[in-house]
Order: C-alpha cells, then structure tokens, then sequence
C-alpha cells in the first residue's frame, strides 16, 4: 500500500525547477544546503506564529455558533417565549446563508487575500454576536442567526485552504487538528464560561444569557482587530520569519506540490473536475454523516445532559469533560496519521468509540453510565474531522481544485448540521432513540466508506502507473517529455506522477 505523503510526487523536480529559473543559484538550492534542524525551526517558528492565530479564529467561530445551546439552558427559549420548533427554525436559519457563503469565498480568498477576508469576517461576526444578545424576540433572533451564517460560513474550509498553502501535504493533518481541536475545546470552554457569565443575571436588566452572547462577542470583535496585523497572506508576507526561513518554506511547498505557480489559474474546468471526482464524492458524504453527528453533540449535549437530571448550572460544568477529552484524541490521532503517513485506518479506527458511545446510549438505563458514553462519542465524533479534512486536501490539486473539493467538503459538513438541528425535540430526551440509531448508522457508513474510498485510491494510483504515457501524451513536447508544468496544472491530481494519499 503506497502511503507516499511526504514529499513531493514523482518526477516533480523537473517541473519546479523550470518554474524557478528566474530565481538565483543562492536562492534557488538554499532548500539543499541547509541542515535539517533549520528547517525544523523554520517550520516551528512558522507554527508558533500561525496556528494559535488560526485556532483562536475556529474556537471563537464555533463557540459563537454553538453557545446558543448554552444559552437555551440558561433560558433563552423560555424568555423569547419560543416552542421547541421556533428553537430549531433559529438554529437552522444559522446553516443556510452559512452554506451558501462557504464555495463562493473559498474561491475568492487567493483573490482578495486571506489576511484581509478572515480578520474582517471574525471582526463583523463579533458585532453580530453581541447584538444577538438585545434581541427580544423570535423573528429578531432568526435574523441575527442568519448573518451570523453569512460572516461565519467561510471560516472553516478558509483555514484548511490557507493552511493548505503554508504546509506540506504530510504535515495537514496535524496542523488541521491544532486548530479544529478548538471545536471541542470550545465545547468545554463554552461550559466554563456559561456558568460564570449567568451569574450576571440581572445586570443592566439583562437575563444571563443575553449576557452570554454580549461578553464573547466583545472578545471575537477584540481579537478580529487585533488579527489584521498578525495573518499573512502567504509565507513570504510573514512578518515573523526570516528571509531565509521565507524560502525555505516556499521551496518546501514548490517540492511537494508543483503547482505553486502562476499558470494555476481560476478556470470553471478545475471546480467542475472536483464535482466529478469519485473520492470528493465519497468524502462529502462522509462529511454530511459526519457532520450531522458532530453538530448534534455540538448544539445540543448541554440540553442532553441537562435532560439526564442534572441542574441547569450542573449541565453547564458537566459538559466541559466530554469536549475536554475530545480535545486531546484529536490532536493525538492526527499526530498519529501524519506519523504513520495514514488517513484511511486512523480514520476507520476512531469511528469504533462513536460506534461504542452511541451503543452504550442505546442500551443504557442509567443516566451516569448515559453521561459516561458522552465520552467515547464525543472523541470519536470529533476526531475524524481533521484527517478528513487533510485527505480531501491532500488528494485535490492544483489551487482551485482543491478550493472547490475543500468548500463542497463543508457544504456537506453544514447540510449535516441542518438535519441535526430537527433530531433532537425535547419530548424524546434524553435517549434520543430515533437519533441515536441514526447517529450510529452514520458512525459505521463512514467506518465503510473510509475503506472504499482507500480501495479507489489504490486502484486509481495503479492505473495511473500504468498509463503513464498515455495520460501525459497531449501534453509531451520535444523540450518537455514529460509534459511539463501545463501537463502538471491542467491534469492536477490525475497527473500520472501525483500519489494519492491513502
């Protein structure tokens, strides 16, 4: 089984180089005479830099979307007067513009620059945040739940794109992990803070959870501002790295992916490949299964909890454990599929504790051992996201390709997330029997389609090798046997000498 993720396809030095010539001798080899400590610490100052900036932008994006589970709980749906139906139309409202906004920017981030897209949405959403804190109705909270989607839709597959271009294709994984982890950290931090900030009932004629909305806003707004000066639109901008740290990183990319290069240009070509691709295909509907169990447990676990007995402050603390948990078997599992060069089995592994958490909720008739099953559910719900996400990532080129793959890949993520806000009516707690089954069904089609997908991939990486010549003779000039950089651009990941990852 070929794992090849750690450096760049076969025979891709030809084409890098000929996209190089311009560069001088001392720039163009300083990849080659340099130790492999310096690089290291190129690669280290570069995540010190970057990912806390990047994981503080996914903790606020997903605490702010998902604290109004918190909010319920400290009675935002009795005081709005609002019947379990109105509570899921506002949290259902939250998906759709969130959906529509995610392909679109996606395509445009390169176009208009991340350092400017990401810290403006993160400002923007702040405000909406804190506003959703005065509303003093139903249709009120609807509208501010729907350009909250709007601000917040191109968040996620933005950083895994943008990160996309910072990091080697071994590297992903992990990286994706840092920040995503932060959805489960902010489940846990969301607790924390919803059990401090209720205490401010009353204040400024304020219920609690007006208040919950209106100090984490403030916070997103703070950090959204103080971003614009800390986001590099590409490696070479950064403000923190060295000239020389510049290129390295630069040549890093330029080895594992012959694509950093001007000819890699928008063409509707390169979005419709993706809709066509069997494991963008595959993965978005792992992304949807995936995404309706991560979101149940994300918008509702405090309300399931909750529903177990527990009081309302209780709830608040006892939902911080789960997503603590969480939290640290995602970053261990990704380290894991970027150590073993792995997307497949690790992925297919962690499955097994959604699978065991949803079963032991099933046949469970006590509610600790029913909160105890919290605890494989949510690891396993959660972890599977990054080496999904660095899978689809790793296997789409070149740079629109991969935009697209990524963006469809939320899409579905979100689409999930709807169908997860109707699946959990109070009157069915706290087993949830009906979605418990379906959340386990979901578990176990992405235990068998991770397998599938690999099946493909093998046989796609084997074929390839097989008709090299015939898939690269279109593009075969005299100066260019082997196709040459229009040949790499144009055919991207089906590009005989590209390795899928598997």
């Amino acid at each position: 089984m070929d794992n090849k993720i750690d450096g760049s396809p076969e025979r891709a030095t030809s084409t890098t180089d000929s996209s190089s010539l311009h560069k001088s001798e001392s720039e163009k080899y300083i990849l080659d005479r340099v130790d492999h400590a310096t690089v290291r610490r190129a690669v280290l100052k570069m995540d010190l830099t970057l990912l806390p900036v990047m994981t503080i932008f996914y903790l606020l994006s997903f605490l702010d979307r998902a604290n109004i589970g918190n909010a319920r709980v400290a009675g935002l749906q009795k005081s709005l007067h609002m019947t379990d139906r109105q509570y899921q139309i506002a949290v259902t409202t939250t998906y759709v513009p969130y959906i529509l906004a995610e392909l679109p920017a996606n395509l445009l981030l390169r176009k208009i620059g991340p350092n400017y897209v990401m810290p403006t949405i993160l400002t923007l959403w702040g405000i909406i945040v804190i506003l959703q804190g005065f509303v003093t109705s139903f249709h009120g909270l609807v509208v501010a739940r729907a350009f909250l989607g709007l601000m917040e839709g191109p968040m996620f597959p933005g950083i895994v794109l943008y990160l996309s271009g910072f990091y080697t294709r071994a590297e992903l994984s992990l990286r994706i992990a840092y920040f995503f982890s932060a959805a489960s950290l902010s489940g846990a931090f969301s607790g924390l803070l919803a059990a401090a900030i209720v205490n401010m009932n009353g204040v400024g004629n304020k219920p609690g959870w007006s208040w919950i909305f209106i100090i984490e806003g403030i916070f997103s707004v703070l950090v959204g501002v103080i971003s614009f000066y800390l986001v590099p639109a590409t490696p070479k901008d950064s403000r923190f790295l060295s000239e020389d740290q510049k290129q390295i990183i630069t040549q890093r990319l330029e080895r594992d992916r012959p694509f950093v290069n001007p000819l890699d240009k928008f063409s509707l070509s390169q979005v419709l490949s993706s809709l066509r691709s069997p494991q963008v295909i595959i993965i978005f509907i792992i992304y949807f299964m995936g995404g309706t169990n991560l979101y149940g447990l994300a918008l509702f676990l405090p309300s399931i909890v909750n529903q177990l007995g527990f009081s309302p402050n209780h709830t608040q603390l006892l939902s911080v454990g789960p997503f603590a948990v969480g939290f640290v078997v995602t970053i261990f599992v990704a380290y894991l599929s970027d150590r073993f060069k792995s997307r497949s089995i690790p992925l297919a592994g962690i499955c097994v504790l959604a699978v065991a958490g949803y079963s032991i909720t099933l046949a469970s008739t006590n509610k600790h051992l029913s909160y105890a099953a919290l605890y494989l559910m949510v690891p396993g719900v959660y972890g599977p996201t990054p080496m999904v996400a660095a899978w689809l990532s790793n296997n789409s080129e070149p740079y629109y390709r991969r935009a697209t793959s990524i963006a469809l890949g939320f899409v579905a993520t979100n689409t999930g997330g709807i169908l997860s806000t109707w699946r959990y009516p109070s009157k069915e707690g706290p087993k949830f029997h009906k979605t418990t089954i379906m959340n386990l069904t979901f578990a176990l089609s992405i235990m068998a389609l991770t397998l599938l997908n690999a099946l493909i991939l093998i046989r796609s990486n084997k074929q390839k090798k097989l008709r090299r010549a015939e898939i690269l003779a279109p593009y075969v000039t005299e100066k260019e046997p082997d196709g040459g950089l229009r040949a790499w651009v144009e055919l991207g990941d089906e590009h005989p000498d590209f390795r899928y990852v598997l």
